[in-house]
């Protein structure tokens, strides 16, 4: 279950962050307490070779920009998720080539990969190419907050959070995000 604000994970959180400040060697805590849930977050978004390699960087950007995280604008946790969906995006033409590729050949995601899972446990393995298809049609903001919440199991308070976008934002945009989804895969048999 995600940790909800004020909880102790959040406490736990932010006394590393402000430690880490200071200290540059107690942020391999944090990396440890985070490190697992960024990259299946990364590797749901795009795959598994980019994970590595952003969820690595997504962990260096906090490092070196740890003196400016504040804990009263939000969490630990959803901080890293705003940076690591920020390299998302950057990665864009990536994540949509590899969307439209599913979509077109009807090819299947490695079957390590975190998006493989997420979207066997959501419908048939012959939904695949039509979820792809459906995702591309979201706004860039409705797949990011979708995908948090499905993907990096974030809150409504956490996504709002890492995406620097209000509660009722989020709301609206997931609630678009699910109203195009239910249209785009209606047609299909379970």
């Amino acid at each position: 279950m995600t940790p909800g604000p004020g909880s102790v994970e959040d406490l736990i959180d932010a006394q590393l962050a402000a430690r880490a400040g200071r200290d540059p060697a107690v942020f391999s805590a944090v990396y440890d307490r985070h490190f697992r849930e960024i990259y299946r977050y990364i590797a749901g978004r795009l795959d598994v070779q980019a994970a590595d390699d952003l969820a690595a960087e997504t962990f260096l950007i906090a490092l070196r920009g740890r003196e400016k995280f504040d804990p009263k604008r939000g969490g630990l946790r959803p901080w890293l998720f705003g940076i690591a969906t920020n390299l998302v995006a950057r990665h864009r033409s990536k994540e949509a080539r590899h969307y439209r590729a599913l979509a077109r050949v009807g090819a299947e995601p490695d079957a390590d990969s975190h998006e493989a899972r997420v979207v066997s446990a959501v419908s048939a393995q012959r939904l695949q190419p039509q979820l792809a298809k459906a995702l591309m049609k979201l706004t860039r903001g409705e797949r990011d907050v979708l995908l948090l919440m499905a993907l990096g199991q974030l809150s409504h308070e956490e996504i709002a959070q890492s995406l620097r976008i209000s509660y009722g934002t989020v709301g609206s945009r997931l609630s678009r995000a699910r109203k195009k989804l239910r249209t785009e895969l209606k047609d299909i048999e379970p």
